[in-house]
């Protein structure tokens, strides 16, 4: 018995030497057949402005085998023009050797790309790339693809003197831009502007957005000649996402703002008129031939509710716009604006849950005080003439007036297409009167030829369906003879942005 534990000791040291004991996949094979397998073949950046890095990219790497292999070098050779980072295992750099993937497991490459600014012009240009890893003696490669651009970079640009914006380039806004006093900013037509998220163009003077564009004839919605603002984030993913930039902001003030055909998109404010104290003279506003799509500040930290258009204390005109698809609201004015909307749709489709109505009137600003400031309670005014109020909110309320009853003589809507129970009534702030057509019965009959509830292609089109119940029920209102898309208004002319295409 003396020598039982010993032995015992001895043997159970010899079990752990043995070789088998070591689980298969943390065993690392020489074989030269052991090969990865890729969760993409190419790795693609969209269109990249030239200094400014990339998102990160994904790239998992799999080890098919049932044991261990030792990836000797993962590279991805930088190239004149082009400059690659890598983050593997947390570790950053262009080059990671002895990287090992246990049997049956994965590893994650993170690719960042940060273009040169080689080419003058402002066309996209191509740099392509190799990512190779090295296992046992073979190469592998994955396609690395890069599309940059250069740019006009504005980083905190406060504009003094009267200055335009020209198409040849895009533009990029970082941490806002403002037009000063007194300052006129033109953008010509067909000018393109991206800005970084939380970024704003602020208008403490005046905006003209392609003031002198005058088309000829019918125009696609595409149009080249479109001036646009969108976020800087290119990826295919962020292509209709809402809340990535701030948007455009008219202070007190602000006067004499045209904006004509002109698509606003993917901001947390579309235009928003801020004089919360009602001080002279007001922020103004004219919209012409306008779009604006996926305005939200949802998840954005901002203490009150996004809309594309939303007003404090300010006029705004707009005639032949299009608002589609925000995830709040689409119209918020509060205080006394003043906002007159002539043939315009809009169509507030959202893909989640929206709990506020499309078209919210108010007395009351969004927050109580500024500054330990009080803000006034004051009447709004809406004049609305031959447009449209739908969207799919879970209530079918897409009408609400705050206190309406203490301004009931503000609001004035006529010959409209109006989705509500409300205010489906002839009383003070009723609207089955003055020709509206209210909650119209969706099919067989549609309002729209394409919706998120009804998709045609793939694109969505808030044209008229062919028996819409808007087609040939306005009224013809002088100085407006054409619709967003600069295509004759017939007589009776359309209800909202379009005027439907004759068959």
């Amino acid at each position: 018995m003396r020598f039982l534990l010993p032995l015992l000791l001895l043997l159970s040291a010899a079990t752990v030497l043995l070789p088998g004991c070591e689980p298969k996949e943390d065993l690392v094979t020489t074989d030269s057949s052991a090969r990865l397998e890729f969760s993409l073949d190419t790795v693609k950046f969209d269109t990249v402005f030239v200094t400014v890095g990339t998102v990160s990219k994904r790239l998992w790497v799999y080890n098919r085998n049932p044991r261990a292999v030792r990836v000797s070098e993962i590279s991805l050779q930088n190239q004149p023009g082009i400059t690659y980072n890598l983050l593997i295992n947390g570790d950053a750099g262009s080059v990671a050797r002895d990287v090992e993937i246990r049997g049956k497991d994965s590893l994650l490459v993170l690719v960042r790309a940060t273009i040169d600014p080689t080419p003058s012009d402002g066309k996209p240009f191509l740099l392509a790339s190799d990512l190779r890893f090295r296992t046992n003696g073979n190469d592998q490669q994955v396609k690395v693809v890069s599309y940059g651009q250069n740019a006009y970079f504005h980083d905190r640009d406060e504009i003094k003197a009267n200055t335009t914006w020209k198409a040849d380039k895009p533009h990029v806004i970082y941490n806002s831009v403002v037009v000063g006093p007194g300052v006129t900013l033109t953008i010509a037509a067909g000018a393109r502007i991206y800005s970084h998220a939380g970024s704003f163009l602020v208008v403490k003077g005046r905006l003209l957005c392609n003031p002198t564009y005058q088309p000829t004839g019918p125009i696609k919605p595409n149009d080249p000649n479109l001036v646009r603002f969108e976020g800087d984030r290119r990826e295919t993913e962020y292509a209709e996402r809402p809340g990535q930039w701030g948007g455009l902001e008219f202070d007190l003030g602000s006067q004499g703002n045209v904006l004509r055909y002109t698509l606003i998109k993917n901001s947390t404010l579309g235009v928003y008129l801020y004089n919360p104290f009602n001080e002279q003279p007001r922020p103004q506003v004219q919209l012409e031939k306008v779009e604006l799509r996926n305005i939200s500040t949802l998840n954005s930290g901002y203490p009150f509710d996004g809309a594309a258009l939303l007003s404090l204390c300010g006029d705004v005109t707009a005639n032949n716009t299009l608002i589609s698809n925000c995830e709040q609201y689409a119209v918020y004015a509060v205080q006394n604006s003043q906002v007159q909307l002539d043939y315009c749709t809009i169509a507030n489709y959202t893909f989640g849950t929206r709990n506020q109505p499309s078209v919210l009137l108010s007395p009351e600003a969004p927050f109580k005080a500024i500054s330990g400031r009080p803000l006034p309670a004051l009447a709004p005014r809406l004049t609305m003439r031959n447009s449209i109020v739908w969207g799919n909110s879970r209530n079918l309320e897409e009408l609400a007036f705050m206190n309406g009853e203490q301004y009931a003589g503000n609001i004035n809507i006529s010959t409209s297409v109006l989705l509500t129970k409300k205010y489906n009534n002839t009383g003070p702030l009723g609207q089955a009167k003055n020709g509206n057509i209210l909650n119209p019965q969706e099919g067989p009959t549609y309002l729209f030829y394409s919706t998120p509830s009804r998709p045609r292609g793939k694109t969505l089109d808030y044209q008229l369906d062919t028996l819409s119940p808007a087609s040939n029920k306005a009224v013809a209102l002088p100085g407006i003879s054409t619709d967003l898309l600069n295509r004759p208004r017939l007589s009776p002319p359309d209800i909202g942005a379009y005027e439907r295409k004759n068959p």
